[in-house]
């Protein structure tokens, strides 16, 4: 392969070019690479023996293919090979027989390249394996669509790129991931192409990988699934691209309803802005088109009755891309000249429409008025209009709630006036004759027997929202619940007790007679004396009518009377018979009463009016048999004592009582209303109650105090029992409830906050994503809050580890990665991720932790958990500073290392024992360059968010993190970083180091002709 040989196929011509000079021209990015191709393939053509030609054009690439880092100039090689061969290419004619022979011989340098790149996929070098795997790829792909290569040449290509996709380096990943987008079928359930990108979809730990397969899989019944899944992708590119590609190559109708508002849901509320600008304006704007630009129609495929927030949140998005308010108008609900929707053309999609286009041009303020009083009546008018429209809801009874159909016809009822109701609050109210019909009209609906329960409270609180006096507020809700328990009676007119005794006893005659004739008429029919049966029928007949008549009287006398409003009751009359009890009528007002006291500012107390209503419904409805009216009057008791802390430490008791004994549903409901108290009042709630008075105080102070130091611990006890409760939402709600004691403050306890580490990471909680949630959320905020709250998180890491290192083998503990549960505790005591870093202190939390898990070691210095601890230290952010800390540590680790046997901990220990005696500097110096080295050498473009500090991740069980002082290793370093080719990219924000950027300098100088010569002059 010396330069020797090249001398053999010289040519002349100017137009002519060796094959070295050639490489050594496409290193330049001006020179123009079609007119080498063209002067190189003349060269070729004239060749009759092309074998020495493909040797040395081999030998020249395989300078390109040895260099691993993405160089200007190695990237022009690959760019100027790949043209050139993909020039061989003839178009398919098959009409053209007599063409096959030259067409095999102009394929020929193609298949001698693909052969040569197959026989070094398997190299021992990742460059040549990446090299390679860029070649086929891009050979590939400029490719025509309808290129014809061998069978067998594509079997083999197939079959090296799927072994290429679990390659150990991601470059190598991705490149062969891109060139398998050609060999992949959808139409085939088996193909291995397919199968081989969804496993790197769901498994491969390298972002760039899942990005490379997201831009090259084609989406089927199989893939879309998996394509899917990646809009919830940790890494915010992945789910970016995840959402382009559903946008550009799936249908709208290829996803179910779920999967549409669940894109919609995530996609508009993601932490990333990127992905919520993507979601507007490639995944709407796409679904849109496919809808012909109607919007109502989109709305249709949503199914707003179930995700009306969803929807709202979508017609936002879709109202902040209109180009003029005139767009707003044109492609939404079509309003008659009194500016409202038909009765009969109401539907879910165009109620919500007008309701999502009325906030959104209201919370335009001053630019949005003249828009808004185009789209709303009058105050008066809207009033009768929702009147009409909610007095027509259908009321169902229990046997047509069995019916579906009628069920569902309601529910759409129910939705249309949700969001009629909900449009009060975009009216003007300023003017006095439409808020007084308003409020009337509002009144008149929650006395309506036929208001759904479903309405009540979103009634009570436009009611409550138009009235602008507070103590109005609460006399007009007081007064409707009293209308609706001790409605209008009907009081029937006196009647003669002796007239309507003589006509009952007629009646009775009359009814005996029918009996005697029908039995006789039996009888004759059975003797067949016909004409005699024949009277009998005539007079059962008379008989009949007579009866009916009698009947008729008896009902227009009870018909007959007058309305009285009961003001004061008569001792003959019993008020149970005159105050509606039924659950219904208490359900509502117990919901009317909920929201009043939700809508009330709690600063203002407890007025009588609100004292009457607790102890006249409330109280009596928490002991009601009804479960449905027991849940709402608890849930009106936890409101209402937000109101009064003595009315909270008169009931606290019951609310215990009740978080213990009653129904999962009500317990929950207690539950929420304990857990509102403390975060109001503190555990101190008990403090503010009066305590007895007795001549000898200076006993019952202590009792009393003790006493109130037991309720609290039983408090606490009682939500630490709740953890461990089968009853799912149960559980989760003390978690959520614990959290959010911890984060206020009012709770400050290493234990509890132990039992919710244990509980994110338990494997029963895998599938309650709220409660994974939440604590996910609530770690990562509550350590990074204040450094008292990292001491109580270093507090709880021992017991922590004790629990799960103690856990028997039958306990789901036993399956938890300990590893991650320490770097976990790490992670969140970094001093660094505090969002107000406390003043310069001696001593750091990483300090403290490190002595707390110094004297775990030398506890039992043969357990197994040596190790983890050993690997634990070697994580902390350690001051080095000469202190007393920093002699204490000192001290512990040689006691450690005068013990420890394993080889693995005795490094780390002399490692951190060099750290802080301040020996590494020189050390530490020779291994980043070492380091910087093998990165310039082989490892090329990094991915930066893979080799940073990685942070705890919400709602993940799995928490990674960056060891701080430990050096990767090149393989390690190699592992971690990716390729971006073919991929949509943003450009990193992480700044380069000064010694980074002079090495990239160095290395765009790099020119392969020197390797060349170099190689050449040897031979």
């Amino acid at each position: 392969m010396g330069r020797g040989k090249i001398s053999n196929i010289n040519m002349s011509g100017d137009s002519d070019l060796e094959i070295e000079e050639a490489f050594r021209r496409a290193q330049k990015a001006h020179n123009n690479k079609a007119k080498l191709v063209a002067s190189l393939k003349n060269r070729y053509n004239k060749l009759e023996d092309k074998t020495e030609f493909h040797e040395e054009f081999i030998r020249c690439l395989k300078y390109a293919m040895i260099i691993y880092t993405r160089e200007p100039a190695v990237e022009n090689v690959i760019e100027f090979v790949t043209r050139f061969a993909a020039s061989f290419e003839t178009p398919v004619n098959e009409n053209a027989e007599e063409e096959e022979e030259e067409e095999g011989d102009e394929n020929e340098f193609l298949n001698v390249l693909l052969n040569f790149l197959l026989e070094s996929h398997g190299a021992n070098s990742h460059a040549v394996r990446f090299r390679s795997c860029q070649l086929v790829n891009k050979l590939l792909g400029s490719l025509s669509e309808n290129a014809q290569i061998d069978d067998d040449l594509w079997d083999r290509i197939h079959e090296a790129m799927l072994i290429r996709v679990t390659d150990k380096y991601p470059n190598v990943r991705i490149q062969a991931a891109l060139a398998m987008s050609r060999l992949q079928d959808p139409s085939n359930l088996d193909c291995p192409t397919i199968k081989a990108y969804m496993l790197l979809l769901e498994n491969d730990s390298n972002p760039e990988v899942r990005r490379a397969v997201l831009s090259c899989i084609a989406p089927s019944a199989t893939t879309l699934s998996k394509i899917y899944k990646r809009t919830r992708d940790v890494k915010e590119k992945v789910r970016k691209l995840a959402y382009q590609v559903l946008a550009e190559k799936v249908h709208i109708r290829a996803l179910s309803i779920a999967q549409r508002v669940s894109l919609l849901h995530e996609g508009l509320s993601d932490s990333a802005d990127s992905v919520k600008e993507v979601v507007k304006t490639h995944l709407l704007p796409a679904w849109l088109r496919m809808q012909q630009g109607d919007v109502l129609q989109l709305l249709h495929r949503l199914d707003v009755e179930n995700c009306a927030e969803t929807a709202m949140t979508t017609l936002q998005a879709i109202f902040s891309m209109a180009s003029s308010p005139d767009d707003l108008l044109q492609n939404g609900v079509r309003l008659n000249e009194r500016k409202l929707i038909p009765v009969d053309s109401l539907t879910c999609e165009n109620v919500l429409y007008w309701r999502a286009l009325c906030e959104f041009v209201k919370n335009k303020g001053n630019e949005g008025e003249e828009l808004l009083e185009q789209l709303l009546p009058e105050t008066a008018i809207f009033a009768e209009y929702l009147y009409s429209y909610l007095k027509s809801i259908t009321q169902l009874s229990e046997e047509q709630r069995a019916d579906m159909t009628q069920l569902e016809m309601v529910m759409t009822q129910e939705f249309i006036g949700q969001q009629l109701i909900l449009l009060v609050g975009c009216l003007d109210t300023s003017e006095e004759g439409g808020r007084k019909r308003m409020v009337a009209v509002l009144q008149e609906v929650l006395l309506m027997s036929n208001t759904p329960s479903s309405l009540i409270g979103l009634l009570v609180e436009k009611l409550i929202g138009i009235l602008r006096d507070d103590a109005q507020k609460i006399q007009m809700i007081a007064e409707i619940i009293s209308d609706v328990r001790e409605p209008i009676l009907p009081i029937s007119e006196p009647v003669d007790e002796n007239e309507k005794r003589r006509k009952q006893v007629k009646l009775a005659e009359v009814r005996v007679q029918i009996m005697e004739a029908k039995q006789t008429l039996e009888e004759c029919i059975s003797c067949q004396d016909f004409s005699r049966a024949a009277e009998l029928k005539e007079s059962i007949s008379e008989l009949e009518e007579l009866k009916n008549q009698l009947v008729l009287e008896a009902s227009q006398s009870a018909d007959n009377i007058k309305e009285q409003r009961v003001e004061k009751f008569p001792q003959k009359y019993e008020a149970a018979q005159l105050i509606m009890s039924d659950p219904t009528t208490l359900l509502k007002c117990l919901t009317m009463c909920a929201e009043l006291f939700k809508q009330m500012n709690i600063k203002r107390g407890i007025c009588p009016t609100m004292n009457a209503l607790i102890e006249s419904l409330i109280l009596p409805g928490v002991s009601n048999p009804n479960p449905a009216v027991r849940n709402m009057a608890v849930t009106c008791l936890g409101t209402a004592a937000l109101h009064s802390k003595d009315l909270a430490n008169t009931h606290l008791v019951l609310l215990l009582q009740i978080t213990q004994l009653d129904e999962p549903k009500i317990r929950i409901s207690a539950l929420r209303a304990l857990i509102d108290q403390l975060l109001l009042n503190g555990l101190n709630i008990l403090q503010d109650k009066p305590a007895p008075v007795s001549q000898d105080d200076s006993n019952e102070q202590p009792e009393h105090q003790a006493e109130e130091e037991s309720t609290i611990q039983s408090i606490l006890k009682m939500l630490s029992d709740f953890l461990d409760s089968e009853i799912c939402e149960l559980r989760t709600e003390t978690a959520e409830g614990l959290a959010k004691l911890m984060y206020c403050g009012r709770i400050l306890s290493p234990k509890l906050l132990s039992r919710l580490v244990l509980l994110w990471y338990n494997p029963v909680t895998e599938d309650d994503q709220r409660l994974r949630h939440c604590l996910g959320v609530f770690l990562q905020l509550y350590a990074r809050a204040s450094r008292t709250n990292q001491e109580c998180v270093e507090e709880s890491f021992l017991p922590t580890m004790r629990t799960l290192f103690n856990a028997p083998v039958t306990s789901p503990l036993s399956e938890v990665d300990t590893s991650n549960v320490a770097e976990l505790f790490v992670e969140l005591t970094r001093p660094s991720t505090l969002v107000k870093p406390a003043a310069v202190q001696a001593v750091s939390v990483h300090d403290s932790l490190a002595v707390r898990v110094c004297n775990e070691i030398l506890r039992d210095i043969s357990a197994p958990e040596v190790r983890l601890f050993c690997k634990t230290l070697s994580w902390l952010e350690i001051n080095t500073e000469p202190g007393p800390a920093n002699s204490e540590l000192q001290l512990l680790l040689k006691d450690i290392l005068q013990e420890v046997k394993d080889k693995h901990c005795i490094r780390i220990i002399e490692k951190l024992c060099n750290q802080l005696n301040g020996d590494r500097c020189s050390k530490s110096a020779g291994a980043q360059d070492t380091t910087l080295q093998n990165l310039d050498d082989n490892n090329g473009e990094v991915n930066k968010d893979e080799t940073k500090a990685k942070r705890a991740k919400r709602g993940q069980k799995k928490a990674s993190t960056a060891k701080n002082g430990k050096k990767a290793s090149k393989a390690e370093l190699s592992s971690e970083e990716s390729d971006e080719e073919n991929v949509p990219e943003e450009p990193s924000s992480v700044r380069p180091s000064r010694r980074a950027k002079m090495a990239a300098i160095d290395k765009t100088k790099q020119d392969l002709t020197a390797l060349m010569n170099q190689e050449a002059n040897g031979s």
